[in-house]
């Protein structure tokens, strides 16, 4: 197909705009990662699965997140208007949830292959997986609400989905690294911050975009480009610093 005659068909098709402009940030991102990658790239059928299993993470995501809800409006004297709804609701239910099982896939699809054996390894995976996760809900949304959904979601929750991606694909890459050299307490250490970590990120950005205020959305922007910014420079360093983190001929 021509560039006119694709252009044309994309013009005329305006949910094929849509989705094309939902996918193209994760893209971007995915790219970029991937070509961070130095010392050892991985085999794109491991990174197409984990990119596949990001997008069945929401699905999941999404049954926790709404018996979550039910309960924190049941549960909770107040419901909804409970002054403590925000917290459980952004920093558990959803920051958990999300980050708890994009870190559930990645585990099972990579903890024991034989591909995983270079820090920056984890980064990758992870991101694919976070990446995976924000693709399949950038879609939905940007189906719903248009493109100027499109735009505002490729400079904030795609790329802060993969920013949580980074942090927790670090932590996850020293958790491999220690039970590597059989420091298995180390390993379980960092494994729980692998989630942790990325799930209170994950529920500072949700508390701090709702907030509504002038105040709230110049904090917003403020602690997003610094997760931004901090994730960037850990990429960069990784990727600069990366190394094997057991013989290749470990795995068995």
């Amino acid at each position: 197909m021509s560039i006119p005659l694709l252009f044309g068909f994309l013009f005329s098709n305006p949910k094929v705009l849509l989705i094309v402009a939902a996918v193209i940030p994760a893209l971007v991102l995915m790219i970029y990662v991937y070509r961070s990658d130095r010392v050892e790239k991985e085999p794109t059928g491991l990174l197409l699965g984990l990119l596949f299993w990001g997008v069945i993470s929401t699905f999941l995501a999404m049954i926790s997140e709404t018996a979550g809800s039910w309960l924190l409006a049941n549960c909770l004297p107040g419901g909804e208007d409970d002054p403590r709804y925000g917290f459980w609701m952004f920093f558990v239910v959803v920051g958990l949830s999300e980050e708890g099982f994009k870190y559930l896939v990645l585990r099972w699809r990579t903890w024991k292959s034989p591909h995983f054996n270079c820090r920056f390894d984890g980064v990758v995976y992870a991101v694919f997986v976070s990446l995976g996760f924000a693709l399949w809900e950038n879609i939905g949304y940007v189906l719903m609400y248009g493109m100027g959904a499109a735009l505002m979601r490729a400079i904030t929750a795609v790329p802060g989905h993969a920013s949580f991606g980074v942090f927790m694909g670090a932590c996850y890459a020293a958790a491999r690294r220690a039970e590597n050299f059989g420091d298995h307490g180390a390993s379980v250490i960092w494994r729980v911050v692998a989630v942790l970590l990325p799930a209170l990120i994950h529920g500072c950005y949700d508390y701090i975009a709702v907030l509504g205020s002038e105040q709230g959305s110049a904090m917003f922007w403020v602690f997003v480009l610094g997760v931004f910014a901090a994730a960037t420079s850990m990429i960069r360093k990784m990727s600069r610093r990366d190394a094997f983190i057991a013989p290749p001929n470990w795995y068995r």
